[in-house]
């Protein structure tokens, strides 16, 4: 049976055959050599997988937090804890739900500057299912299944909605190790919002079934983001690696 370690270790090798040649820093070098990333609901830190072997080949430290997926406090915790080891200025990185991670531990001093892939961006105090409910819900919403406590995404909704412009065989192993979320988290309400303060950055998935593309260009718009569109479905950083990974290390030249 593959556990969550074993399937890291696997993409990543994969991923580092398949290293993208034209990435690259400028010639000033990055004002930051760090960059930690952060899943989203349904998925682990080995989604990452894809991007994290393109910013190394660049020269950044890279480190993916596995988030618990049990409240919002919990995994704020877990990436404040990653960005506390951190040796210097360092680029956070947050997919889809952990936007809202992001959005609160991006305050944390060796922030230098926050990207945000098809993510939520809420304000502080802010109810994103309220900001959510101004735009049409999106179709992976329905696909949502809870057992007790604990809720995921049916196959159907994956494949279709979530992952759906990646090839079956792969959506289906991504499938096979999402992580089940807690209800307390979808709860969970930010109370700083960092993209006030801190470089901004935004790369929009047009073609997402998971977040109304049209919501992540509002939030996007209300930081001041650069903001990219890459057309992908919600997982554009498994899709589009490559477009992901040039947006993170551009936000790396941001000075400290």
């Amino acid at each position: 049976m593959m556990n969550r370690r074993t399937f890291t270790s696997a993409l990543a090798a994969g991923s580092a055959v398949a290293l993208m040649p034209r990435l690259a820093l400028a010639q000033k070098g990055p004002a930051a050599r760090n960059v930690v990333l952060v899943h989203g609901l349904f998925a682990d830190g080995s989604s990452w997988s894809e991007v994290i072997a393109r910013v190394q080949a660049a020269g950044l430290n890279a480190t993916s937090v596995q988030n618990p997926l049990t409240t919002l406090p919990d995994a704020v915790a877990s990436a404040r804890h990653v960005l506390a080891r951190q040796d210097g200025p360092t680029v956070l990185v947050g997919h889809s739900f952990s936007g809202m991670i992001v959005t609160e531990a991006g305050e944390h001093p060796n922030v230098s500057a926050l990207v945000y892939v098809a993510a939520r961006a809420p304000d502080a105090g802010e109810d994103y299912t309220a900001l959510a409910k101004k735009f049409p819900a999106p179709p992976a919403s329905a696909g949502i299944v809870f057992d007790g406590d604990e809720g995921h995404l049916s196959e159907a909704a994956f494949l279709r909605d979530f992952a759906g412009d990646l090839p079956e065989a792969k959506a289906k192993v991504l499938y096979a190790v999402q992580w089940p979320v807690k209800k307390a988290l979808l709860a969970g309400k930010t109370t700083h919002a960092a993209w006030r303060s801190k470089p901004s950055f935004y790369a929009v998935s047009t073609e997402d079934r998971t977040i109304n593309p049209d919501l992540e260009r509002f939030m996007a718009r209300r930081m001041g983001a650069k903001t990219i569109e890459v057309k992908a479905s919600h997982l554009s950083l498994i899709s589009h690696p490559d477009e992901i990974a040039q947006l993170i290390l551009e936000a790396a030249q941001q000075g400290a």
